[in-house]
């Protein structure tokens, strides 16, 4: 569509509202992060874990995932942005190097006790540990892959440990939706949303990864031909 002398590219109007969403979020997230600082054992969300608080393995677990989770966040969206990368290509692999730090490091791994303690039975825990465990797998493997130059798979997984980042914001805003449509129980939510806030987002990665890939085959075959 040209206006104004000006080819109007939807592609990149996609990719600056899917920037400006996240970063908006984030923003949000950050408004919850800065509740636990200084450290405070009766606020928010850690006025129902008040059995858990108590003890010290799930304090240092949960106040190093709250406070490493929102830069993982920051970071993960900076790795996205073909503009930075191309231009900054020494700030693009020291940001992805302290994501890739955060999230194997503390995140993860604190997640993973966090998993461990979560409301609502086996059911959520279950989904939680499984979310912090890939979360981890596939960070990993977005670093091994870029350490053996498979440029290609490195984004695919780089953007699958991001989809489960971004859970951190979907879980949140599934529960609003549910919230204002349905008239569920609030444990019945948290159920729904313990699974789809990461789930959903995987799903999306893959259907990403997997037009990409086809979008590259026909590139090829178009070329030998």
């Amino acid at each position: 569509m040209r206006l104004f002398n000006y080819t109007f590219n939807y592609k990149q109007l996609g990719k600056a509202l899917f920037f400006l969403f996240i970063a908006y979020f984030t923003y949000l997230m950050w408004l919850i992060t800065i509740q636990y600082i200084p450290i405070n054992f009766k606020v928010a969300f850690l006025n129902i874990k008040q059995t858990e608080i108590k003890l010290f393995h799930y304090q240092l677990a949960f106040f190093s995932h709250v406070y490493t989770s929102i830069f993982v966040l920051i970071l993960g969206l900076f790795q996205f942005s073909n503009w930075l990368r191309n231009r900054y290509v020494k700030f693009h692999r020291f940001a992805g190097k302290i994501y890739i730090g955060l999230v194997l490091g503390i995140a993860g791994p604190s997640g993973l006790v966090m998993g461990y303690y979560a409301n609502g039975g086996w059911f959520t825990q279950i989904s939680f540990c499984l979310l912090a465990i890939l979360w981890m797998v596939f960070t990993y493997q977005a670093y091994a892959f870029i350490k053996k130059g498979q440029i290609q798979k490195h984004k695919n997984f780089m953007l699958r440990s991001y989809a489960l980042t971004l859970s951190a914001i979907s879980l949140r805003l599934f529960k609003w939706l549910i919230v204002i449509t349905f008239e569920l129980p609030p444990m019945d939510t948290y159920y729904i949303v313990a699974w789809a806030g990461w789930l959903v987002n995987l799903g999306i990665a893959e259907i990403i990864i997997f037009s990409h890939l086809s979008l590259l085959n026909k590139t090829k075959t178009k070329v030998n031909v």
